[in-house]
């Protein structure tokens, strides 16, 4: 049935070119995943990547990056500034009255709020492409147990130079993501993150068959899967409230006098309080990495404790802190009190429940 789906969508002219665009954006995007940045010895990340783990610090980074940024590629920033813009500019929001009110004028202000969210995904490719390029720098800080030099010419120039092709990486990415929301099949940036996710599955895959064997990779599959089905499950869950609209009338027309609900999604918050909690964990690893002192107390202390996920108090503070920005998520974005108003204002009330 599927299948046949595919195929009826390729017949459709319309459809069949906004496939292909998106096909051909994500094959651009791909390729700029793998395009090493100038000034990088691509022989001696491969060299590193070939033998040793990569390091936690940047795992989800890298995970969003489908597997970029360790590789140093022009695209190794992902499209994690976005995100993290997006997420920054939602919670300004709530805190800075003119961003409430464009956020209230419809299109015109969600344009404006999409233009800042550019300029701050800006600053923040700046910010992390001078980290990352700080840490490659040094052997042994962007991945643990190389000794290759990475950079080999460590000039000012060369420096800024791969600064501003990673942060032009970026933005190229914000680029085709509009392009694919615009001219393709939409949801653009949602397709390049799920992209580069699913751009690791088949060398990991190969990797459990491998290592573990085929019953392994089989019981592996049937738990993905399973969790995908759950997850799906939850996402698209409701808690539907009915409602009553009263009958007014608009001239000679009349409007209104119908039930219907309000749907308030289960999970609200949806994937931001996990990238919440991952970035707040990934913080003292990040001050051990950038203060080179890994062999004092609390440095051995950080790594044994809150760096791997199979401590206890590593699970234990990801646990707490993903309930807790899932409810600090959901009290700034989702407003009671001004959809109890909206409703009220078109003539509607809660019906009793049965």
């Amino acid at each position: 049935m599927h299948v046949s789906a595919f195929v009826s969508a390729f017949r459709t002219p319309d459809l069949r070119r906004k496939l292909l665009f998106t096909l051909g954006i994500i094959a651009i995007f791909r390729i700029g995943s793998v395009v090493p940045t100038p000034g990088v010895d691509y022989k001696a990340v491969q060299a590193c990547l070939s033998v040793e783990n990569q390091n936690p610090l940047f795992g989800l980074i890298n995970l969003f990056s489908g597997g970029a940024l360790l590789q140093l590629s022009v695209f190794a920033l992902g499209i994690m500034p976005y995100i993290t813009a997006s997420i920054i500019l939602q919670l300004l929001t709530v805190v800075i009255p003119r961003l409430e009110t464009l956020k209230q004028e419809g299109q015109s202000g969600q344009q404006k709020i999409t233009q800042y969210t550019r300029y701050v995904t800006i600053g923040l490719a700046v910010l992390q492409s001078t980290t990352i390029l700080t840490l490659a720098r040094t052997p042994d800080r962007l991945i643990p147990g190389c000794n290759e030099t990475l950079i080999p010419n460590d000039s000012i120039f060369t420096f800024v130079v791969m600064m501003v092709v990673l942060t032009a990486g970026t933005s190229m990415i914000m680029w085709l993501g509009e392009l694919v929301t615009d001219k393709g099949v939409g949801n653009g940036m949602s397709i390049l993150i799920f992209t580069s996710i699913i751009a690791t599955f088949p060398s990991q895959l190969l990797s459990i068959v491998q290592t573990d064997g085929l019953f392994t990779f089989v019981m592996v599959l049937a738990v993905g899967v399973s969790v995908i089905a759950g997850v799906v499950l939850v996402e698209q869950a409701q808690r539907r409230i009915p409602v009553q609209y009263a009958k007014r009338m608009v001239g000679r027309k009349t409007y209104g006098g119908s039930s219907t609900y309000i749907p308030i999604k289960v999970n609200m918050a949806g994937v931001i309080p996990v990238i919440f909690a991952s970035s707040l964990l990934y913080i003292p690893n990040l001050v051990v990495n950038l203060s080179g002192n890994t062999t004092s107390a609390w440095a051995t202390w950080i790594a044994n404790n809150l760096t791997r996920g199979t401590e206890p108090l590593y699970l234990a503070t990801y646990f707490f802190l993903i309930v807790f920005f899932a409810y600090f998520y959901v009290s700034i974005t989702f407003n009671p009190t001004q959809t109890a108003e909206d409703m009220k204002k078109y003539g509607g009330s809660r019906l009793p429940r049965r």
